[in-house]
């Protein structure tokens, strides 16, 4: 996901080598040791006994945390902002403010460090394609940067650069990040992450590869070419390489942003979205995980919604989808056995949870698919879903000994429809959901009323 950044921001060089990344993260721990005994002593002197934990947590150790994060970039960056999208109220206020700024703060790679880029996938002369190329990037992120060029015979493009070093870092970057995690006691230590840090991995190796992402882009293209509801960039192959994505320059305003757009014009945006996150699920079994309002633009003059970003496409397996059919249908018929037995498919349920902890996850399901049950216009501006559903959230989370980590799959879809929901209730959408998913469930009502 990228972020537009300040022209005026200077560039920061993103450490490349194992050692120099991980010289950061040490630096970090003996930083934050160093407040910690700081801080213990002031409160000491006061006749306060803080915990370890509460020494850990202070603003001036999550500010260390998050701006060294910033400075690393790749998956360290990228840790830190899932935390901050995911985690949410779990997190103690503190930590979540600044990690939050993860999402928003993007620091720019120095024009020395581009240049470098470019010719190591490139070769010296590089600057024979283009009649120009602007070495100040219009977005940056936790993996690369993007910078607008014109071909020689004219064509724009918009030009991803990847970080030097992300690749290479991910698998020791994830692992010093949950170290920190660990040692912060915010996970317990009943909690077996491993089979998510591998996935985390596994996600973010894909998503550093940018033929991969060209090729995900390309096909998202050719499934949607019939609807002309979307605009996708086409890759240029010929100078797109694993770290470098050469793509057709497409510009549009931030779907967000559009929240003073005509009323039925933000419903139509918003509607489509939704169809698209069905058809992504129950037609193409692929779906581009990554919710960021970024990644969603609107072309004025065609009226059409411009997608961007598909790094973070995911194909789903057969089972899966459906066990997610299933336990839609049965979200919208009120069945709530049928949602137990998808569920317990899906992953949700281990061997040893009790009955009332797998009444509150099918709660925290059936709130979920709110706008599912609901017969006509759900109005999200006017709904306090978010709330309700992360308060349910919270109940659960409180209770460590459920804490445990659900299929990859399901967390990545789930990411994609909150995110979802979150920029309906930014527009006010008001949407027939329900009309929605049962035309994708290819159902109809009177089967499932």
């Amino acid at each position: 996901m990228a972020m537009a950044i300040d022209p005026g921001q200077t560039g920061t060089a993103v450490p490349g080598g194992r050692w120099s990344r991980l010289a950061r993260l040490g630096s970090l721990a003996g930083g934050v040791a160093g407040n910690m005994l700081a801080e213990g002593a002031r409160q000491f002197i006061q006749g306060k006994r803080p915990t370890v934990h509460d020494l850990l947590l202070t603003p001036g150790n999550a500010r260390r945390l998050a701006g060294q994060l910033a400075q690393l970039r790749g998956a360290a960056m990228k840790v830190g902002q899932l935390l901050s999208m995911d985690a949410g109220e779990l997190l103690p206020p503190e930590l979540t403010e600044i990690l939050s700024r993860l999402r928003a703060d993007a620091i720019p790679m120095p024009m020395s460090q581009v240049v470098a880029a470019l010719e190591a996938n490139w070769g010296t002369g590089w600057d024979r394609h283009f009649q120009q190329f602007s070495f100040t990037p219009v977005a940056a992120a936790s993996i690369g940067q993007v910078h607008f060029a014109q071909r020689k015979d004219g064509r724009h493009l918009a030009i991803k650069i990847q970080y030097p070093g992300v690749r290479q870092s991910i698998a020791s970057d994830v692992d010093n990040v949950a170290t920190l995690l660990r040692l912060s006691g915010l996970l317990p230590k009943s909690l077996d992450i491993k089979p998510l840090l591998d996935e985390a991995k596994r996600q973010l190796h894909d998503e550093a590869d940018y033929r991969r992402e060209g090729a995900c882009m390309m096909q998202f293209g050719r499934l949607l070419t019939t609807t002309g509801e979307f605009l996708l960039p086409e890759m240029h192959a010929d100078l797109t390489t694993e770290s470098i994505l050469a793509m057709t320059r497409l510009d549009g305003v931030a779907l967000e942003s559009l929240v003073s757009l005509e009323q039925d014009e933000r419903d139509r945006l918003v509607s489509q979205l939704f169809s698209l996150l069905f058809r992504e699920l129950f037609e193409f079994k692929l779906i581009q995980t990554d919710p960021n309002f970024a990644n969603y633009q609107y072309a004025r003059a065609s009226r059409q919604i411009i997608l961007l970003d598909f790094g973070a496409t995911r194909a789903y397996g057969n089972a899966m989808v459906a066990a997610y059919r299933r336990l839609m249908r049965a979200a919208i018929a009120g069945d709530r056995d049928e949602m137990n037995e998808a569920a317990q498919d899906i992953g949700y349920f281990q061997a040893d949870i009790t009955a009332h902890q797998r009444q509150q996850v099918l709660d925290i399901f059936a709130l979920a698919c709110e706008p599912l049950r609901h017969d006509g216009v759900y109005a999200f501006g006017n709904s306090d879903l978010g709330a309700r559903i992360r308060d349910a959230g919270m109940v659960l989370g409180r209770d460590r000994d459920f804490w445990h980590t659900p299929p990859a799959d399901a967390l990545f879809l789930h990411r994609k429809l909150g995110g979802l929901y979150l920029l309906a209730a930014k527009l006010k959408a008001r949407i027939a959901v329900r009309d929605i998913a049962l035309h994708a469930l290819s159902g109809s009502i009177s089967e499932l009323s």
